[in-house]
């Protein structure tokens, strides 16, 4: 019978029909756009109108990683972009916490909230010394913690709208956006915010992650963690030339997909690369390509690069990944050699990491070496795993 949903023309508009009425007005147009501008970004509200701008400090001086109020180190808190710009922060951290978009385990909203918690190490205000470098980030940069970009629970082309904006209020702010994920779709607004401002074509991002997160939108479907990077390439906000991936295994992305990413120049290292060649060999690739193309450089690391053993508080596991030392290093190198306009850690679904968090440590501290690297750079220390003066075994 014709016009019934048995018939095969319906049943195949049905397939494509995202029901554009019910969305914000051109959301569905192509390419695909988050929109422009940072009008009602969500980064005000009522307690903050008359209050001198300014990072608060919500601890006291010595309070400990599990005392007092946990922001990201203890660090400052910045609540508006006036109080970015009065306190000429460096580098906000701030939370994405949205899983509404995975298509496997779930619990990657907590993400933020415990990454900032998975930490014992002194309060903000005492010797933060990288071991590893003989650099105290907290000396060399202003730091905050900008607290949370807004959720819609349920509505997903809101949600990322707001994303977009409250990133581009730290961007515009001159300061870097250090993002605590979420699942990895948010790299597709957190990105095209740090593109927005450096502008389309000028960004490149080093992608570490077990998927290559190129995938096509499945019918009825905005964006899924699977697709970000398609995305952003799609939208034009990062050429896939741009792109260097690092890390992918498994059993997907499908030869479909795979030609897709050959037709838009992406750079992807696999695992079997690096077990062929060694990780240092295919990192120095990494920090070669991501300096040849682009002008300015976002790290995306999506938690489950690491192999189980490492980060099994992830959605998607996938056997056979990087250990700890390995990201630590890169996400430090990259921040340092080639320096980075914005980074995101995604994919932390802490109720699925064991009772130690060391997924979530992991994030945390790579976060830290962001921040280091992110202080050497500024110090003028760009050589390859610089070590520390105070580390005599490193020499010789």
């Amino acid at each position: 019978m014709t016009g019934t949903h048995d018939s095969p023309d319906h049943a195949d508009q049905h397939a494509h029909d995202h029901h554009h009425a019910r969305w914000p007005e051109g959301f569905w147009s192509q390419p695909p756009r988050l929109g422009a501008g940072l009008e009602g970004h969500e980064a005000v509200d009522d307690y903050n109108k008359d209050r001198k701008p300014g990072p608060i400090h919500v601890n006291r001086r010595y309070e400990g990683g599990y005392s007092g109020i946990q922001t990201f180190a203890k660090l400052p808190v910045c609540l508006t972009p006036e109080d970015l710009a009065a306190g000429e922060i460096d580098v906000a951290v701030c939370g994405v916490p949205w899983d509404s978009t995975t298509s496997g385990r779930s619990g990657t909203n907590h993400g933020p909230m415990v990454i900032r918690s998975a930490d014992h190490q002194a309060g903000y205000g005492r010797p933060q010394l990288s071991l590893d470098t003989g650099v105290d980030a907290f000396e060399v940069l202003n730091c905050c913690d900008y607290g949370d970009a807004p959720i819609s629970v349920g509505n997903t082309p809101v949600t990322f709208e707001g994303i977009r904006k409250f990133v581009g209020t730290i961007v515009e702010a001159g300061a870097i956006p250090l993002i605590l994920g979420g699942d990895h779709a948010i790299t597709w607004p957190c990105a095209t915010a740090v593109a927005d401002h450096w502008g389309y074509g000028k960004v490149g991002i080093v992608h570490f992650d077990a998927h290559a997160d190129t995938g096509a939108d499945a019918p009825q479907s905005l964006a899924s963690h699977a697709t970000p990077m398609r995305k952003l390439i799609e939208s034009g906000a990062v050429p896939g030339s741009n792109f260097v991936q690092v890390g992918l295994r498994g059993y997907w992305p499908d030869p479909e997909t795979l030609d897709w990413m050959k037709e838009q120049r992406m750079r992807t290292h696999f695992m079997a690369e690096i077990e062929r060649f060694g990780f240092d060999h295919v990192l120095q690739r990494a920090v070669d390509e991501a300096l040849d193309q682009a002008d300015h450089l976002y790290l995306s690391l999506d938690i489950d690069v690491a192999d189980p053993a490492y980060a099994p508080g992830t959605g998607t596991p996938e056997p056979g990944g990087l250990t700890s030392n390995e990201i630590l290093r890169a996400v430090r190198r990259l921040s340092s050699e080639v320096g980075i306009v914005g980074m995101d850690i995604v994919e932390v679904s802490p109720p699925f990491d064991d009772k130690s968090e060391i997924t979530c440590l992991l994030a945390n501290r790579a976060a830290r070496e962001a921040l280091t690297g992110t202080a050497m750079r500024r110090l003028g220390i760009t050589a390859t795993d610089h070590p520390a003066p105070a580390a005599p075994s490193t020499e010789g």
